[in-house]
C-alpha cells in the first residue's frame, strides 16, 4: 500500500514540476493567470519546478533504487507532461488548480 502511494506521489510531483515550469513561460502564464509573469515569478517558478522534479527523482530512487528509479522517473516525467499537455488546451484553469494540490500530495507521500 505504501509503495503504491509513493508511486502516485512521484507522479504527482512530476506533474506539479512540469506545471510550474510551464507556468514560468509567458504564454502559459498569460493563459492561466490572465497576465504576464514578473521576472521574479518566472525565476521562482523555474526553481520550484526543478525542486519538485528533483523530489520526484529522490522518491523514485528511494522506492526502486537508483538504476530503476531513474527509469521510473523518466516515465513519470513523460506521464506528467502528457497529462499537462492534454489539460492545457481544454482545461487550463483546472490544470493550474491541480498543480499545488498535486505538489502537496506528492511532498506528503515523499516524507
Amino acid at each position: 500500500m505504501m509503495a503504491a502511494l509513493q508511486t502516485l506521489g512521484a507522479l504527482a510531483l512530476c506533474y506539479a514540476g512540469m506545471a510550474a515550469l510551464a507556468l514560468a513561460m509567458d504564454r502559459h502564464h498569460q493563459q492561466w493567470r490572465g497576465r504576464d509573469a514578473t521576472p521574479l515569478a518566472r525565476s521562482s517558478l523555474r526553481v520550484a519546478g526543478a525542486l519538485l522534479l528533483a523530489a520526484a527523482l529522490l522518491s523514485c530512487s528511494d522506492l526502486w533504487g537508483v538504476g530503476a528509479g531513474v527509469v521510473g522517473w523518466t516515465g513519470f516525467l513523460t506521464a506528467g507532461a502528457l497529462i499537462l499537455a492534454f489539460l492545457l488546451p481544454y482545461g487550463a484553469r483546472l490544470g493550474a488548480a491541480l498543480a499545488p494540490v498535486s505538489a502537496i500530495f506528492g511532498l506528503w507521500t515523499t516524507l
